[in-house]
């Protein structure tokens, strides 16, 4: 069964990311309205921004989890046509994603996506602090903070910077969990009549994760004005 789901897991991970071609690179075009391209980068800013696909619990001081995931993130094609020569309906970030727990219930993690057949790559990372580490009848509660940046595209400087709080509560093999948070995008590019933008959006996150060790899946919602798909499989060591 779990070799199942990982045969799956990264035969998804590579088709998802054929569906991109060489004519979903980014290329800003001189003219581009300063409007559309507010619109463009806060739309293309969420798309990057840190999934967090773990609960609120810590992994602890030994703990290890090391893993492949995707996200699917759907995108205005219209909006993106001012960028993109072909703007696929979908944005599909293949990743790997590693955590490692320190002590005093802090968590630390980073992720690196290149999008293949397309000049779009990210890397990103995060320190989350269990501030409630949770017992067998009481949640856990913890906050982040996240830092992602688009790498590979030569005129488009883009980063975001992300705080959150999230809950969750172990049901035998399964955590369940949820939390919100807010997302600080900036933009800048180097085409001529083109200003620097910056916004912040508010984010909601649901997910679940099932352990089977030493493996474990993990599947996340995330709401915002882009919403996006998240599915993740660890080896934990």
């Amino acid at each position: 069964m779990i070799k199942k789901i990982i045969l799956s897991l990264l035969l998804l991970l590579f088709t998802s990311g054929r569906l991109l071609a060489a004519d979903a690179d980014i290329k800003i075009q001189p003219g581009l309205l300063q409007s559309k391209f507010k619109e463009i980068t806060e739309e293309l800013g969420l798309a990057i921004t840190y999934v967090p696909l773990s609960p609120a619990e810590n992994l602890g001081i030994t703990g290890i989890d090391v893993g492949v995931e995707f996200t699917a993130v759907d995108i205005d094609e219209d909006l993106f046509r001012g960028v993109m020569s072909d703007p696929p309906g979908q944005l599909v970030f293949p990743k790997i994603h590693i955590q490692k727990g320190l002590p005093f219930g802090i968590d630390l993690g980073a992720i690196y996506s290149k999008v293949p057949n397309s000049d779009i790559s990210l890397a990103g990372g995060e320190v989350k602090w269990a501030i409630l580490t949770g017992t067998a009848a009481t949640p856990a509660l913890a906050i982040r903070g996240s830092y992602t940046r688009l790498i590979g595209v030569s005129d488009l400087d883009l980063e975001t910077f992300g705080a959150d709080l999230s809950v969750s509560k172990g049901i035998f093999f399964l955590t369940p969990y949820a939390g919100v948070g807010q997302i600080w995008i900036r933009a800048n590019s180097n085409t001529a009549g083109l200003n620097k933008e910056s916004s912040n959006k508010t984010r909601g996150f649901i997910g679940l994760k099932a352990s089977l060790l030493p493996f474990s899946v993990v599947g996340e919602y995330d709401i915002s004005e882009v919403s996006s798909f998240s599915l993740r499989l660890n080896i934990s060591f």
